[in-house]
């Protein structure tokens, strides 16, 4: 029984959890989709609240320039690249038999610090909560040089104070790092699929890190209760920060100052495609939420989830959210994506993006592995399996029968003047000898196929 009903019953109601069930590549495009103007409504945030967002992270910007050097040639920004993949975007073309427009990728897989799309939103919440507790001890003011917080006094005011974060690896990393430098005592709890290179790394940083035997759902609620436990611990919840999400959503108007500059023109007549790999969705949506305030309805979203992890489709199809857990339905959760190895989705995110999101997909292990090992052998690009969850998406929209593109007035003319853009969500900092096992594992099945 999954909330009170029988599977039958269920897939009766919702003939496509058969293909999700059965663990095969499955389309969905959103027949709930509105105008940006009518669903920006949903969020319960708005233009003004992003802007505040953006406007904290400049005052940071001098604070994180001089204690990560990585960031100094950005003035402290964290900002990723676009970069054209123009032998991708034939590859693609001959998969399509037909025109399939310009294609982008958004490089998060490269971020300063943290090397992940997680370096925006778990960065941005420990800052603003650092901020909060220096400005409300009198330590701090709006109009200082935010660099005077790399001082032995103020990381022994943050000393007092601890933050802790479920994760499958890339939050964790980015929260973990930033809140141990700025002083703060830092708990990490991970899920069963994280990587060992990541405990390690935050353990280098003098992070505490607590490993746990099941999935995500445990990890955050571990987290949560030691929150609980203790008033001077804050929690970054994935699952339902609005902070997090708003740190994300800096990077819509970001994108559409960077497009500009490299002359990419996005409107009805040249439509922007934006491809997030999914896990509970707080990144994905954030970015999302972002993209629609800054492009309007130019911009078209699509979700992409692992085959064994499709717990936002599994939950926004429903209309059962949060409530759902793929495991309910028999779905493992077990993917080489750790990233999006999530069984649960954010209620918020799916509630507050349900009418934003034009679609969702699931891609299988096999082809984000088969994509990593064509991207570094056709553009040089090294980045994990999550980040090319995004790469099937253009095939999707192109060959989708549901009826999307003519509800959109996508016509023939429109998506050949379309721009795709890919976001990596990480990679960078994965180390030489997993990266090589990955490529190993993909152009096994290029050479399987006759492809590498």
């Amino acid at each position: 029984m999954i909330l009170g009903q029988p599977l039958a019953q269920w897939r009766a109601r919702y003939p496509l959890l058969d293909e999700l069930i059965a663990l095969r590549e499955t389309s969905w495009f959103n027949p709930a989709v509105a105008s940006a103007a009518e669903a920006l409504t949903d969020v319960g945030l708005s233009a003004a609240d992003v802007a505040d967002a953006r406007a904290r992270l400049e005052r940071f910007a001098p604070y994180l320039a001089r204690v990560f050097p990585q960031t100094a040639a950005s003035g402290g920004i964290i900002d990723s690249d676009i970069l054209p993949l123009p032998q991708m975007q034939a590859l693609l073309r001959e998969e399509a038999e037909g025109e399939v427009g310009a294609l982008w990728l958004k490089r998060d897989s490269h971020l300063p610090i943290s090397g992940s799309i997680k370096a925006r939103g778990g960065i941005y919440e420990v800052l603003k909560h650092a901020e909060d507790l220096a400005l409300a001890a009198g330590l701090l003011s709006r109009d200082d040089d935010y660099a005077c917080l790399d001082s032995d006094a103020m990381r022994a005011f943050f000393g007092g104070y601890q933050v802790a974060v479920g994760s499958t690896g890339n939050l964790g990393l980015s929260i973990g790092i930033i809140s141990a430098r700025l002083g703060f005592q830092a708990t990490v709890h991970m899920s069963a699929d994280a990587r060992q290179w990541k405990k390690d790394k935050l353990r280098a940083h003098g992070v505490t890190v607590v490993e746990y035997a099941s999935d995500y759902s445990v990890a955050v609620e571990q987290g949560r209760r030691q929150a609980e436990a203790d008033p001077r611990c804050h929690f970054v919840d994935d699952e339902n920060s609005r902070h997090l999400f708003l740190g994300y959503a800096v990077a819509g108007e970001r994108l559409r100052q960077q497009l500009a500059a490299a002359n990419v023109v996005v409107d009805a007549e040249h439509p922007l495609f934006v491809y997030l790999p999914c896990g509970v969705g707080g990144g994905p949506g954030g970015v999302a939420f972002g993209l629609k305030l800054a492009f309007g309805d130019a911009v078209h979203c699509l979700f992409a989830e692992p085959t064994h992890s499709p717990c936002m489709l599994l939950g926004v199809h429903t209309g059962r959210h949060e409530e759902l857990a793929v495991q309910d339905f028999g779905i493992d959760n077990r993917t080489a994506a750790d990233g999006l190895a999530v069984g649960r989705p954010s209620g918020f995110v799916g509630r507050a993006m349900q009418r934003l999101i034009d679609g969702y997909y699931t891609v299988s292990d096999e082809q984000m592995f088969r994509y990593l090992a064509l991207m570094e052998q056709a553009e040089g690009q090294r980045l994990e399996p999550s980040a090319l969850a995004g790469m099937p998406g253009v095939l999707r929209v192109l060959g989708e029968q549901q009826g999307y593109r003519q509800r959109m007035g996508l016509t023939p003319q429109r998506m050949a003047r379309a721009t795709h853009l890919v976001w990596a969500t990480g990679g960078s900092m994965v180390p030489q000898a997993e990266m090589d096992s990955y490529l190993a594992r993909g152009r096994q099945l290029l050479q399987g196929s006759g492809e590498y």
